[in-house]
């Protein structure tokens, strides 16, 4: 195609009437004074969209608009432009047409950009708008490391030998940022981070080492190498977090702080020993990633309402439910932000402080040293909170001070192990805590699971099997309800999984006069039926359902949360 003309951009934007000049004049101060590009400036004071700007240029242009998020991108073109070019010149090779390339590119007026990725690529190219952020998404897709992490656990194992690894010379090299063990660590955090992955597994097997990364939940297999690399991969891991380097038969513990494609990750760390060495698991909290509010955690409107007039109460006790894994921290977070005033001191008892939130005072357990949670807790009452955040209620000396905390006249919020709302006075009385101070102290208790939503990018209408259609039926969805129901086909945007990320659904037991008196009963069955009654179609499987009809997760989610829930 022939080479693009410069347009000036704030003016077209003018003259397809999406900003008024008075805007433009705004963007254009703000862009002096930042030295920020025009567009960002326009997209950040919301005057317009990233889709309107791509179109615009697209329409001036006379060249094709592509929406990156329906389409399927093909790695082996992607790489015929290097990474760094790419994300230089905010571009990607999408694909070849009579052996011409189309290039998305988010700014098609850049001329040096398009005269450079000629000469790149060595072919005619013609051009396509893409927004980007849309773009950059795309670039972390097909630029993933499997290869190199897989080259670089080959070139370990070559440099490692037949002979297991000397910790004295591994110890001494630790500032060698170029050793084949950092780089192979570091490419993985690149890529565990790129594909939004929560935990790495490094697993030794017989003759061979399995690293996994959890994405939406589920294990994925990332690569496999060489057993004998696993030992220099978990020494290294044990010097960054501190850990003790020379005992391998017990569990250990620990954090340290990685910075991947600027971006600040904290990473808890956790050995343990196995019959072929020590395995490694680390969970990845990203600390820009911000908090989300809590009209974004997806609870339906009615719940969402009474939930925020309950965390707005001076005391008492708010629980929030469900198995490891279930989002149940970012929801407490969610709720703190929102109550995090100056008139409020809050203190929060965490192993360990997942999130950092302004204006609090975080406290970090640590049992090695005696810092126990029932220990914490005594002394952050003397601290005179108005909110204390206590990370799980693991024991019944610490529920039991939790408990007395609420009824004290402080505002209470914690974690417990249920797979339920109405189970969590059960749960209590199991650790030994009488069963009218659960019932005097506690508010309400929402429970919560993740489900995975299906793939925007590839979702399809769907068929359910006979067996889905038996268990639907049973649940009380019909069958003009089917036509709602979607599934994710597998596309570049999902790693072909059909699913993309994750929401939660949620059932709340609200502590009303009746539903206290039927925790003081001795009876659990009385209690069972009033919770029961009180949540009728309100409950998670009934929330779960909802977003299966209207094609957000998929029959297969709700019918393995259904059976969780059931159990």
């Amino acid at each position: 195609m022939a080479r693009p003309g410069k347009i000036r951009l704030g003016d077209l934007l003018v003259q397809q009437k999406l900003i008024s000049q008075d805007q433009l004049a705004f963007a254009l101060e703000q862009q002096k004074r930042s030295g920020r590009k025009l567009g960002r400036v326009l997209v950040d004071n919301a005057f317009v969209t990233e889709e309107h700007i791509s179109e615009a240029l697209a329409k001036q242009l006379n060249i094709p608009y592509i929406n990156l998020k329906y389409y399927n991108i093909h790695i082996d073109k992607v790489r015929m432009l290097p990474e760094s070019q790419a994300r230089r010149f905010r571009a990607i090779v999408l694909e070849e047409r009579n052996g011409v390339l189309l290039i998305g590119m988010a700014d098609p007026t850049d001329l040096s950009a398009f005269d450079e990725i000629t000469r790149i690529v060595k072919q005619d190219i013609d051009i396509a708008v893409v927004t980007e952020g849309q773009l950059l998404e795309s670039i972390d897709r097909g630029y993933r490391r499997t290869d190199e992490i897989t080259g670089l656990a080959r070139e370990l194992s070559e440099d490692i030998g037949d002979t297991y690894v000397d910790f004295g010379a591994l110890t001494d090299s630790v500032g060698m940022e170029e050793a084949p063990v950092v780089k192979l660590l570091q490419t993985m955090f690149d890529d565990a981070t790129q594909i939004r992955a929560s935990d790495i597994h490094i697993e030794p097997q017989e003759g061979r080492l399995m690293i996994r990364f959890r994405i939406d939940g589920v294990m994925h297999l990332q690569t496999e190498g060489d057993s004998k690399i696993a030992p220099a991969l978990v020494l290294r891991l044990k010097l960054m977090s501190g850990l003790d380097i020379s005992e391998k038969r017990l569990p250990q513990d620990g954090r340290f702080q990685v910075r991947v494609r600027d971006q600040r990750v904290d990473v808890r760390i956790a050995t343990c020993p196995t019959q072929n060495g020590e395995s490694v698991v680390m969970r990845l909290l990203r600390q820009d990633g911000g908090m989300i509010g809590l009209e974004k955690l997806g609870m339906p409107p009615e719940m969402l309402k009474r939930f925020r007039e309950i965390i707005r109460r001076s005391n008492g006790m708010i629980l929030v439910t469900g198995p490891t894994g279930s989002g149940k921290t970012t929801t407490l977070y969610s709720a703190l932000a929102e109550i995090n005033t100056l008139d409020q001191k809050i203190i929060t008892v965490e192993d360990p402080v997942e999130y950092r939130l302004a204006g609090t005072n975080q406290i970090q357990v640590n049992d090695k040293i005696d810092l126990t949670f029932s220990r914490v807790l005594r002394s952050a009452l003397r601290q005179d909170p108005d909110v204390i955040l206590i990370g799980e209620m693991r024991d019944a000396e610490t529920a039991q001070i939790g408990l007395r905390a609420a009824i004290t006249g402080h505002l209470v919020f914690s974690t417990l192990h249920t797979r339920d709302a109405a189970g969590t006075l059960f749960r209590f009385v199991d650790m030994g805590v009488p069963r009218f101070m659960v019932a005097s102290s506690v508010q309400a208790v929402l429970g919560q699971r993740l489900l995975r939503r299906v793939c925007e990018s590839c979702a399809e209408s769907y068929s359910p099997t006979p067996q889905e259609i038996i268990w639907m039926e049973m649940e009380g969805v019909t069958p003009e309800q089917w036509a709602g129901l979607k599934n994710g086909r597998g596309c570049s945007h999902c790693n072909g999984t059909g699913y993309r990320g994750r929401m939660g659904v949620y059932e709340m037991l609200e502590m009303s006069r009746e539903i206290v008196e039927a925790a003081a009963h001795e009876s659990a069955t009385h209690f069972m039926q009033m919770a029961s009654k009180h949540m009728q179609g309100k409950t998670m499987l009934d929330h779960a359902l909802k977003e299966m009809k209207l094609g957000h997760t998929t029959v297969f989610e709700v019918m393995a949360i259904s059976n969780r829930v059931e159990e």
